[in-house]
């Protein structure tokens, strides 16, 4: 039994090692070819996987299969049936289960000497000492909003020196990957180095918005006549009730009055699954585009880890729709970035509370920020939730924030909370340098070009 293990690794590691064990001329600098680098992959790399839907159960897969032994998945949402046709590691046994937990066990299961971690959660709640932990940060994520809050979280370790200049030790390297149908991307984002997710917020489309009279008078498309049952004619019946797109029930009643009103137009197309994407914006997935960006992911995370080749620069995309194109594109990091960039200013006076920091979030014109905690170092300085946490740092409010920041002249606090406008507000996290007038020879014409 042992030999059949024995071998069996062997012939796992066998291309592995062609990339391991031999020199090339696309290596990194502090590349040393050898097993000893083998087996420090195992031992101290740390990967975490954000995201265990179709795209995650692919990357873990990957991940385990290319010499990482210590990792760690995270994901918020439990197995739904419209899954499995896509989501490898899950079956018919496991709906209503955490798709963090089963895919774990599965691949585990697999793949022998790996270890995952899953955890069943929000990304918003966990702390960030668990993300300081890892080397590596993959991301398997379907939505806009979570990779802003990933992409804050790494970029909010990076350090800058004295010129302003990125310190390497303190980089969070993540890779980013995402598929919608036939098409796809994979990214390397070096924090500091290469432009950041939200650098280039604009690679990403706004979300197709129907006019009111349209769908009322003139609908022409399927889609117009469920969401006219959804954002119209719900509420003209269940006056004050929120419609709960995760309702079945509700889903179905949107389909019924959405096929009603199709029929009446002429209208071909209205399916329940229909219903499901337009109500929720869902876009179908398809099973072999999870698997190439996985792929595309799972090399460049190993390419990071070891240095066996220069990583991608820095965009990848890949359109299967009509055959097969691959393109690659080197985007500019925004020196003006408020997310890896070296840190908003904000100047203070000495006596300003820690309350009235948070009061003044909400106002200053590049952050809107409502509903803050804020920590300094591993200081939770003060923490809107949970409420357990709230009441022990209450008693901070009344205090000067200079004494807090141990009555240093300048530092970084991290701030998080909701950020934006009206019914547009998002979970955010930044980065602030605090500094402090007349502290160590910083005078108010010293911080003339603060924000």
């Amino acid at each position: 039994m042992a030999q059949s293990t024995n071998s069996s690794s062997s012939s796992r590691s066998r291309d592995l090692d062609k990339l391991l064990l031999r020199p090339g001329h696309l290596v990194a600098s502090t590349f040393e070819p050898g097993t000893q680098l083998r087996d420090d992959l195992e031992e101290y790399v740390k990967i975490l996987v954000v995201g265990a839907g179709g795209l995650g159960c692919e990357l873990l897969k990957d991940l385990a299969l290319s010499g990482f032994r210590n990792l760690e998945v995270i994901d918020m949402d439990t197995i739904e049936v419209s899954n499995l046709n896509r989501q490898f590691l899950f079956r018919l046994q496991d709906v209503g289960k955490p798709k963090a937990e089963v895919a774990a066990k599965r691949v585990m299961e697999r793949v022998s000497g790996v270890n995952i971690v899953p955890h069943f959660c929000r990304i918003e709640d966990k702390e960030l000492d668990f993300y300081s932990e890892f080397s590596i940060i993959v991301l398997g994520l379907d939505s806009i909003e979570a990779r802003s809050y990933i992409n804050a979280v790494a970029c909010g370790f990076l350090e800058y020196d004295s010129e302003d200049n990125p310190r390497e030790e303190t980089m969070k390297p993540m890779v980013d990957g995402g598929t919608e149908g036939f098409k796809g991307h994979a990214r390397v984002i070096l924090p500091g180095m290469t432009p950041c997710f939200e650098c280039t917020i604009w690679l990403f489309p706004p979300q197709v918005k129907f006019p009111l009279c349209t769908l009322a008078e003139t609908p022409r498309t399927a889609a117009h006549c469920i969401e006219y049952a959804h954002l119209i004619k719900w509420d003209e019946v269940h006056s004050g009730k929120s419609f709960d797109p995760d309702n079945p029930e509700h889903m179905q009643w949107v389909y019924l009055e959405a096929s009603k009103r199709a029929e009446l137009f002429g209208i071909q197309g209205v399916t329940y699954s229909l219903t499901q994407g337009v109500v929720k914006n869902i876009i179908p997935a398809i099973a072999s585009t999870n698997a190439i960006i996985s792929a595309a992911c799972a090399l460049e995370t190993l390419k990071l880890a070891s240095g066996c080749s220069k990583t991608l620069s820095n965009y990848l995309t890949y359109n299967g729709v009509e055959g097969l194109h691959t393109k690659v594109t080197e985007f500019v990091k925004d020196k003006e970035c408020l997310v890896c960039g070296p840190g908003i200013l904000i100047e203070l006076d000495t006596s300003v509370t820690l309350k009235s920091f948070i009061d003044q979030l909400e106002d200053h014109p590049k952050l809107l920020i409502a509903g803050a905690s804020v920590t300094h170092g591993r200081n939770n300085l003060y923490m809107q939730a949970p409420p357990t946490l709230e009441e022990l740092t209450r008693s901070n409010l009344s205090l000067p924030l200079f004494d807090l920041m141990d009555k240093s002249s300048e530092g970084i606090v991290h701030v998080t909370g909701l950020a934006g406008k009206g019914d547009k507000k998002q979970s955010c996290l930044r980065k602030l340098r605090v500094a402090f007038k007349g502290v160590g020879g910083i005078t108010d014409t010293d911080m003339a070009g603060g924000a």
